[in-house]
């Protein structure tokens, strides 16, 4: 390689070794806010009514209907601000831990419903959050302080 093209890529290699867990903060903290903003309003979300027959089976019928789902709305949302603004960012990992397994509980829950045959459009949502925890997971390794340097920088 060129020493132009290598200068390029050091550069970047750094740019993204400063930047790139924030952006994946901040995106995922959007996407939160984003989908904890709909489940404020009947209907609107696509996973209302899975996401409150889950939380009534783990509340044991404590909460249900609306009440539930302003539950899952609230959580979200303060996770999403948390990443977002980088403020109470541990309890707002904290929180998002403990919403993660509530978001992959249907599958042991509602399990059959979920895959009478091929997984309905509703496994499959859920299977996204695969992604949404391993974010966290980097998330979480840099609130805590590990950091991610250049190749060439760490040797």
């Amino acid at each position: 390689m060129t020493a132009a093209i290598e200068t390029m890529i050091s550069k970047l290699a750094t740019w993204l070794s400063r930047h790139s867990i924030d952006i994946l903060r901040i995106s995922l903290g959007l996407v939160f806010v984003a989908f904890g903003t709909l489940k404020f309003f009947p209907g609107v979300s696509p996973a209302e009514a899975l996401s409150v027959a889950t939380l009534e089976r783990l509340s044991m019928g404590m909460l249900s209907g609306y009440t539930a789902q302003a539950v899952i709305a609230g959580l979200e949302v303060f996770i999403g601000l948390t990443l977002v603004t980088g403020r109470l960012l541990k309890t707002g990992l904290v929180v998002m831990a403990g919403a993660l397994a509530g978001f992959f509980a249907p599958y042991a829950l509602f399990f059959t419903d979920l895959f009478p045959g091929a997984p309905t459009l509703e496994a499959q949502y859920i299977f996204k959050d695969i992604v949404l925890a391993a974010a966290a997971l980097v998330i979480g390794a840099r609130a805590l302080g590990a950091r991610l340097v250049p190749a060439r920088a760490a040797l």
